[in-house]
């Protein structure tokens, strides 16, 4: 067995004032934070200074999830693609000071989009290019994220990530595998041997649907996962998705027993 030191903890509820627990993940063996930039997470002019006072008073490395809600970097519909950037690198601006990596979601196909993919793909791969030009001047890493087995999404497959990132040409463009979300889609052994590989999200489900369950209570074969990521890709931080601060505690347990 070996200590696990560069987990993170991520709470996928953005309806809680995050910045009470926050201050308490140090004590529950968690080195990191990912700051989902949605609701009370969202990193702004009224939680700046909070997220200040998180990263002077502890030692957790901060990475942030750059927003999603009602963005779409696949957006046929001009304004919408114009928007879903201006959020995205107002949050990179901001979230620079704190974190110099960020995962995005690639997009998915709207009703125009499905009618017209190729368009579609093409507004995902100039679009991490807009980004990932301007995060290169703030020194960010854009790590982009696999999806889940959802029906007109994009980024399900290795191959499609692996496109996606050649056809962006950034050096500062990586991936983010996301354990459970590739186990939706059956693809996860071929996800692990992925050199792309820059983050890694961790959470479990039943091979379904994406539920983010504690980790050891769905079906991914963690001891077999977690041996080929620490192979392959242990300089990764690894960040444990978790519906709330308990959930998180029973996976990183879990965690620590497989290692």
């Amino acid at each position: 067995m070996r200590p696990l030191r560069n987990i993170s903890f991520s709470s996928m509820c953005v309806t809680d004032d995050p910045f009470g627990w926050a201050h308490d993940l140090e004590d529950m063996g968690f080195s990191g934070w990912e700051v989902v930039c949605e609701g009370k997470q969202a990193i702004d002019d009224s939680n700046i200074k909070k997220m200040r006072e998180v990263c002077e008073t502890t030692g957790l490395l901060v990475t942030i999830h750059l927003p999603f809600s009602d963005l779409n970097l696949a957006s046929l519909n001009q304004p919408i693609w114009d928007e879903t950037l201006r959020q995205l690198t107002s949050c990179i601006s901001l979230a620079s000071e704190f974190a110099d990596l960020m995962v995005v979601h690639p997009g998915y196909l709207s009703p125009l989009g499905m009618q017209m993919p190729d368009l579609a793909w093409q507004q995902t791969i100039l679009g991490l290019q807009r980004l990932c030009d301007f995060a290169e001047d703030y020194g960010v890493l854009i790590a982009v994220e696999n999806m889940p087995g959802m029906e007109f999404i994009i980024g399900k497959d290795p191959h499609e990530m692996a496109g996606m990132i050649e056809l962006a040409d950034r050096d500062n463009l990586g991936m983010t595998l996301d354990v459970g979300h590739a186990h939706t889609n059956g693809v996860l052994t071929e996800f692990l041997e992925m050199d792309e590989i820059v983050h890694v999200h961790i959470h479990d489900n039943k091979g379904r649907r994406d539920e983010h369950l504690p980790i050891g209570q769905g079906t991914v074969d963690w001891g077999s996962v977690m041996s080929r990521l620490l192979e392959r890709h242990g300089k990764c931080r690894f960040v444990i998705e978790a519906r709330d601060l308990e959930e998180g505690k029973v996976s990183l347990a879990y965690l620590q027993g497989v290692v």
